[in-house]
């Protein structure tokens, strides 16, 4: 017994040897660091242009109602980048109640694959060395309030949003591990064309602030805004919409995107294809595929 003990103390202090004997030269000698220079967290962007392409996404656009349903929803996405392919798995959970004037939702990335080259590591001052792993997201939480609907003034929707800092992988500039909120307005109208097609126009309008490593300005702040249409007939309904936010810094922090979404409904389910395109300073191109179970909303 005595020597199985030994023999444990021995491999434990040979492998905290090992781990902070940890050759960090490569990264060293990619940025010019050097003996009294600020810590690598400090090399970090955290903003859009620099992260994964979950790390600080555009909020959903909303429009300026609450949906009827209890919602679940499993996504599989896969994000296109040179340099970045990244594919992943996440899921929703969305819960009206209150006669649809409150709502609750839920959603994260429940697990991210990524394999980026030398040339995106080292622009974002990445430490994994290899560019390749899994990460597990932020999980983001929203309220939602209705102000105003089906009537002369617009829909009217507000929503809080708050982001944890659960994100995993933050030495390989996956995610921002610093807390994030938003607020925002959204409205909506409905003009029917015909007895069967619906367009519904809307537009968001609101804040967004998250953390940062730098140390004389620890907060950016963002306007956010968005603008879409919904083309409803029957149980289809296809929706173009562009969204972004505009930070102060202008370090890769003003994202911005165009979206289109196409959805079917079921009875109980409804299935969802959406692309993404960025513009400015998130540039993936993604396809998104979700599977939605529906329930009755909570009274």
């Amino acid at each position: 017994m005595k020597r199985l003990l030994i023999i444990f103390l021995l491999l434990t202090g040979t492998l905290q040897y090992v781990s902070a004997q940890e050759d960090w030269s490569w990264w060293n000698n990619a940025h010019g660091w050097e003996s009294g220079d600020p810590g690598w967290r400090n090399w970090l962007i955290i903003s859009p242009a620099y992260l994964g392409p979950n790390a600080l996404p555009v909020p959903e656009l909303k429009k300026g109602f609450i949906e009827g349903h209890t919602e679940f929803e499993l996504t599989v996405s896969t994000h296109f980048l040179s340099g970045d392919p990244t594919q992943d798995i996440s899921g929703r959970a969305y819960l009206p109640f209150a006669q649809n004037k409150i709502a609750i939702e839920m959603y994260g990335v429940l697990l991210e694959h990524y394999a980026y080259t030398e040339e995106i590591r080292d622009e974002r001052f990445s430490r994994d060395k290899d560019g390749k792993g899994y990460a597990i997201g932020d999980f983001y939480f929203s309220t939602l309030i209705q102000l105003f609907k089906d009537r002369a003034f617009p829909n009217t929707l507000f929503r809080v949003m708050l982001k944890t800092a659960s994100g995993s992988n933050f030495d390989g500039a996956r995610y921002a591990d610093t807390p994030a909120y938003s607020f925002d307005f959204s409205f909506s109208k409905d003009y029917r064309q015909t007895q069967t097609l619906l367009i519904r126009p809307h537009a968001m309008l609101g804040f967004y602030s998250w953390q940062t490593n730098d140390e004389l300005n620890l907060q950016n702040d963002a306007l956010l805004y968005g603008a879409g249409v919904d083309f409803q007939k029957n149980d289809w309904r296809f929706t173009p919409s562009w969204s972004g936010y505009l930070g102060y810094k202008n370090n890769g922090d003003r994202p911005m995107q165009l979206n289109f979404q196409l959805r079917k409904e079921y009875n109980k389910k409804a299935i969802s294809i959406k692309y993404q395109h960025g513009l400015h300073d998130w540039l993936y191109k993604t396809v998104r595929f979700s599977f939605i179970w529906k329930l009755n909303g909570i009274e």
